[in-house]
């Protein structure tokens, strides 16, 4: 009696996503995360203490160079509260986005090996910084108390916000994963995009610095939305520019679906061209 058999074969379809399938490796995306948390913080001295060190840093030079020198206003509050307010969005996006980016390539032997959603692979890379949000979130609120800033009924809408900034890092790595995978120089275009990124994003600068002629141009970069967003959230500061939100919301939406496609029509030649 011949023994059965279970072929496994690529769909066909322009736009697939197998929920049902990334329902079930849900145990492997679990353990994705946690070595990868595991091995950032082996045998560090500071451990989760780089989390903070990080944006806290940046917030000091930007004070220094953009708030004491170059005088760049900060809508009436403190510029360290001011541009940590909009680091933490952007200090876990750039992570999120340097690992998602390059992650089914370091898992090469898993990818040629195994068979699971490669899907897996770019949502760990975003799920894993979210580590590092916490504390660096909690030296926030610590700064919050230190100027006297109490949060209003609108830090409520913060999980959307960092909800936004995920599926913002997750959309653009799925196109950037897809294509490191047969061009493995766009791993080295990574840091120089992430660089520019953060100068096209409002984080040492208002958004009101932009002239209203250039909003609706400006809001097509998504940190945009996020960042504004995140401090109305939680600065308490007049109502964000809805209009600049919303679109930076649909260009994320745009990028989902596009980088879903086009990573599903790349995946089924991963295993060969890895």
């Amino acid at each position: 009696m011949k023994a059965p058999s279970h072929v496994i074969q690529p769909d066909t379809s322009l736009f697939h996503l197998d929920l049902p399938a990334l329902w079930h490796y849900r145990e492997l995306l679990y353990f994705l995360v946690w070595r990868d948390i595991k091995v950032r913080y082996k045998q560090t001295v500071l451990g989760v203490g780089w989390a903070i060190i990080q944006p806290l840093m940046m917030m000091v030079v930007f004070t220094v160079v953009f708030g004491r020198f170059a005088k760049i206003p900060s809508d009436g509050l403190p510029y360290p509260i001011f541009a940590f307010a909009a680091l933490l969005p952007w200090t876990y996006f750039s992570e999120a986005l340097s690992r998602a980016s390059i992650s089914v390539v370091n898992e090469t032997n898993l990818v040629q090996k195994i068979y699971f959603p490669r899907l897996l692979l770019p949502i760990s890379g975003v799920v894993t910084p979210l580590v590092d949000f916490v504390p660096a979130f909690g030296v926030f609120l610590v700064m919050m108390v230190w100027y006297g800033i109490l949060p209003a009924w609108s830090v409520c809408a913060l999980p959307i916000f960092v909800l936004l900034a995920l599926l913002t890092a997750l959309s653009v790595s799925l196109w950037l994963s897809a294509l490191n995978v047969k061009y493995r120089d766009v791993k080295h275009t990574i840091p120089f995009l992430v660089q520019l990124w953060l100068y096209a994003s409002p984080v040492v600068y208002p958004i009101s610095l932009v002239p209203q002629e250039w909003r609706v141009l400006y809001s097509l970069n998504p940190m945009a939305g996020v960042v504004e967003g995140f401090r109305w959230a939680l600065l308490n500061k007049e109502s964000p520019d809805f209009a600049v939100v919303a679109v930076s919301a649909g260009v994320v939406v745009a990028l989902l679906v596009g980088g879903l496609t086009f990573f599903n029509r790349m995946e089924q030649t991963f295993a060969d061209v890895i």
